[in-house]
């Protein structure tokens, strides 16, 4: 099945933004791509290991991806692997400003407060942070 290219919707008014995290499958290899709804496309990072373990995990940001991500499987288009939805629901955003992203999840297995912070010397890396709902 191909990706609908013209998926641009987002949130019906008054519902929650929402997020999904996929497994890719890479020919550059094993990712997870972090994805959060916003204005219209996915807000995306590339995390190095699942989310939600001990300790920081790197991170790098991505372009926008389109939102028909929220709801695929399958092949990515152009030989870039395959992608598996490892968990989804939705999230409060709350706080963004340079350098930092802030989320509280509500999904099946991320439920808590997620943290994107630039990292590196130069600020141009990023890490992923995970506290569990209730810690």
């Amino acid at each position: 099945m191909a990706v609908d290219e013209r998926s641009t919707a987002g949130p019906q008014q008054g519902a929650a933004p929402r997020f999904v995290v996929l497994q890719h499958d890479a020919p550059r290899g094993r990712h997870w791509d972090f994805m959060l709804e916003e204005g219209g496309v996915l807000r995306t990072w590339a995390l190095a290991e699942a989310p939600g373990g001990p300790g920081p995990v790197p991170a790098e940001a991505l372009p926008g991806h389109r939102l028909v991500y929220l709801d695929y499987e399958g092949p990515v288009s152009g030989g870039r692997g395959d992608v598996t939805r490892w968990d989804e629901g939705t999230y409060r955003l709350e706080a963004d400003r340079e350098g930092e992203v802030a989320v509280r999840l509500e999904g099946r297995r991320l439920r808590g407060l997620a943290v994107l912070s630039r990292s590196g010397e130069e600020g141009t890396g990023w890490e992923f942070r995970f506290t569990p709902a209730g810690e």
